[in-house]
C-alpha cells in the first residue's frame, strides 16, 4: 500500500487529494490499483502520520515456511520441529465468499446467450480482460446486490466467488475498467433490445399485444457539466435543487422490458408518447397492441390521433369525469371481475369508460388515510397548546397541511384573527364526516377510458 496523490485544478488553483491505494499483482506480471481508503484533503502532519502507518502495515519480513502437521518417524517422534500445533476444535470459518447466487446469475446470463452477443461487439485483443466478463460482473451485481461501480471495485468483488466463476483475477474489477465498460455498451442499446425481445419470445412464449408505458425521474448531485441531458424540471423526488433525467420504459404485463429511453430532465411527459410509439412500431412492426398508461401521459390530441390510427389504449381519466358520469353510473350494477375487483361499464361518444373499485386497494388506502388524519389531528392538538405567536402558528399549520395532503379537507378549522394570540378559544377544529365519506367514494373509484 502507498499514499496516492490526486490533483485537480479549479479556478486557477491546484487542489491535492489523497487516498490509500493497494497494488495487486495480476496476470502477466501486471499490477492493478485498488482504493482502500479515500482521505480527501489532509495537512502535511497528517500526511506524515499516514505514511508512517502505511509503512507499519506493509512492513514485510522474510517469509518462513511452516507445516501445519509435524512429520513423524517410525518411533512417533516428530522430525520437523518447525511445525505449527493445530487445535481442530478452535477452527472457525471467517470471511466467506458468496457463490450460489453468483453462480445462478452467471447461468441466467449464459442461457440468454449474452456472452456470445457481447463478446463479438465489445471484446478487443488489446484489452488484458474481456469486456464481456466485466459486463457480466456488473449485471450479476445488479441482480444480486445492486451497487455503484466503485462499490463493486472496493467491496463486492472480494466478497464473492466471481473471480472463480469468470476465471479472472482482480483486474476484471478495476475501477476505471468498470466505468469504461458502460461507455462501450451504449452504442448497442437498440440491438440489445431487439435481441432480448426475440430471446424472450422464444424462451417464454411472450406476446407483445399489451404494453405498459410509464416514466420516472432520477436526479444527480453536482453540476453535471458532462451530461447534456441533466436539466432542471418537475422532480418526482421533490429535489428541485438537483438536475435530473427522465427514464421512459415500455414493459410487458409479465414485467419484461421492451425498450427504454433516457430523456432530458426538462422534457414534458405529454410529449414523449408519439415518438416512442413510432419507435416501437419501427423496431417490432405494427401490430394490434393495447397501450396502458397513466392519465398524465397522453393528451387529448394524442388520444384522438391513436383512435384515428386504430391504436387501442387503456388510460386513466381525470377525476372530474366522475362527477359528469355520476348520474349515469349510479343506475348501473357492479359486476365482479375477481374476488376483490368490481367494475361498471359506460359507453359514451365512441369510448368505453370503466369505473373500477378494488376492496384490497380500498383497505390499503383507508389505512394510509387514517394514519395521515391521525397525525394531522395530533399536530393540531399540539398547536393549540404550544404556539401563541400567530406567525409561527401559521407556518407550522402549513407544514401539517402539506403532510396531510387531501386529508386536510376533512377537518374544518376556525383560525385566530390576524394580530391575535393563539388560544383554544379562537383556534378550534372539528372533523367533517360528510367530506370524509365523499373523499372515500371519489378516491377509491378509478375511471379508465379505452377505445376497444
Amino acid at each position: 500500500m502507498y499514499l496516492k496523490t490526486h490533483q485537480r485544478k479549479k479556478n486557477g488553483k491546484v487542489n491535492k487529494y489523497y487516498s490509500i491505494v493497494e497494488k495487486r499483482k495480476v496476470a502477466n506480471g501486471r499490477y492493478v490499483q485498488k482504493t482502500v481508503l479515500y482521505l480527501g484533503e489532509i495537512s502535511d502532519s497528517q500526511k506524515k502520520s499516514w505514511n508512517k502507518s502505511i509503512q507499519v502495515l506493509t512492513e514485510q519480513n522474510q517469509p518462513v515456511h511452516k507445516t501445519l502437521f509435524a512429520l513423524h518417524d517410525e518411533d512417533g517422534v516428530g522430525e520437523n520441529i518447525d511445525a505449527i500445533a493445530l487445535r481442530l476444535s478452535g477452527m472457525k470459518l471467517e470471511k466467506p465468499r458468496a457463490f450460489g447466487d453468483c453462480w445462478l446469475g452467471c447461468v441466467i446470463w449464459d442461457q440468454l446467450g449474452l456472452d456470445t452477443f457481447w463478446s463479438g461487439r465489445i471484446d478487443t485483443a488489446q484489452s488484458p480482460v474481456a469486456y464481456s466478463n466485466v459486463l457480466k460482473l456488473l449485471a450479476v451485481n445488479r441482480l444480486i446486490k445492486p451497487g455503484s461501480e466503485f462499490y463493486v471495485h472496493h467491496h463486492w468483488f472480494d466478497q464473492t466467488a466471481m473471480d472463480f466463476l469468470l476465471d479472472c483475477d482482480f483486474q476484471v474489477a478495476e475501477k476505471n475498467r468498470l466505468y469504461r465498460c458502460l461507455d462501450r455498451i451504449l452504442p448497442y442499446k437498440e440491438e440489445l433490445c431487439q435481441y432480448l425481445q426475440k430471446q424472450w419470445e422464444t424462451m417464454f412464449q411472450l406476446e407483445y399485444d399489451v404494453l405498459l408505458y410509464d416514466l420516472t425521474s432520477t436526479y444527480f448531485e453536482g453540476l453535471c457539466q458532462g451530461n447534456p441531458k441533466a436539466k432542471f424540471g418537475h422532480s418526482k423526488d421533490r429535489r428541485r435543487d438537483c438536475r435530473q433525467v427522465l427514464v421512459a420504459l415500455v414493459v410487458t404485463p409479465e414485467g419484461f422490458p421492451v425498450n427504454y429511453e433516457v430523456l432530458a430532465g426538462n422534457t414534458a411527459e405529454k410529449t414523449t408518447l408519439a415518438d416512442l410509439m413510432a419507435k416501437i412500431e419501427t423496431m417490432y412492426g405494427k401490430a394490434r397492441r393495447v397501450w396502458l398508461m397513466d392519465r398524465g401521459i397522453p393528451t387529448e390530441q394524442a388520444l384522438a390521433a391513436m383512435r384515428e390510427s386504430g391504436i387501442h389504449y387503456l388510460v386513466g381519466t381525470p377525476r372530474k369525469l366522475l362527477d359528469e358520469f355520476q348520474g349515469e353510473l349510479f343506475d348501473k350494477d357492479w359486476q365482479q371481475v375477481n374476488e376483490s375487483v368490481y367494475v361498471k361499464y359506460l359507453e359514451k361518444e365512441g369510448e368505453c369508460y370503466v369505473l373500477a373499485r378494488s376492496t384490497s386497494r380500498m383497505a390499503k388506502e383507508r389505512a394510509i388515510r387514517k394514519r395521515k388524519l391521525r397525525r394531522y389531528v395530533d399536530g393540531l392538538t399540539r398547536l393549540q397548546k404550544n404556539y401563541r405567536d400567530r406567525d409561527r402558528f401559521m407556518k407550522r399549520l402549513g407544514v401539517l397541511q402539506q403532510e396531510a395532503g387531501r386529508c386536510r379537507y376533512c377537518v374544518d378549522l376556525q383560525l385566530p384573527g390576524e394580530g391575535k394570540r393563539v388560544s383554544e378559544k379562537n383556534f378550534r377544529f372539528t372533523f367533517n364526516h360528510q367530506k370524509y365519506r365523499a373523499m372515500i367514494d371519489r378516491e377509491l373509484s378509478h375511471i379508465l377510458g379505452d377505445n376497444f
